[in-house]
């Protein structure tokens, strides 16, 4: 059997974001609760990145999870208070470019999932 050496899953996901909402996004992501960090570690979220694409108002998320079922990490997230806290906030300063989504707590999700096309490890 071969040994897996780039263990975990690679996300990357995209969102609008409101432009007249860029300073307050950028603040409230240079102190995000620490409730909210401690989640993304409890199941297993690491290495997670926003950037912005200014001329297409995107934000671009890559994350990567290291643990064994990410559909099972995702629901039990979406139960969590401090997390519904924190998008019930985020959403408001974004768009979502999932069809019908209702926010991030919606099973359809929020945040568009990126198919990976090309990936090298060293």
């Amino acid at each position: 059997m071969p040994i897996d050496l780039h263990p975990g899953k690679r996300i990357c996901q995209v969102v609008k974001l409101k432009p007249e909402f860029y300073d307050e996004y950028v603040k409230v992501h240079a102190a995000v609760w620490p409730s909210v960090l401690e989640l993304l570690s409890k199941y297993h979220i690491e290495d997670y990145s926003i950037f912005y694409l200014e001329q297409y108002n995107l934000l671009i998320a890559t994350m990567k999870y290291l643990g064994d079922d990410y559909e099972a990490d995702c629901a039990k997230m979406v139960e969590e208070d401090a997390n519904l806290k924190w998008w019930k906030m985020t959403d408001e300063m974004q768009e979502s470019l999932v069809a019908g989504s209702l926010g991030s707590a919606d099973s359809k999700g929020w945040w568009l999932n990126v198919p990976e096309v090309f990936r090298h490890d060293h």
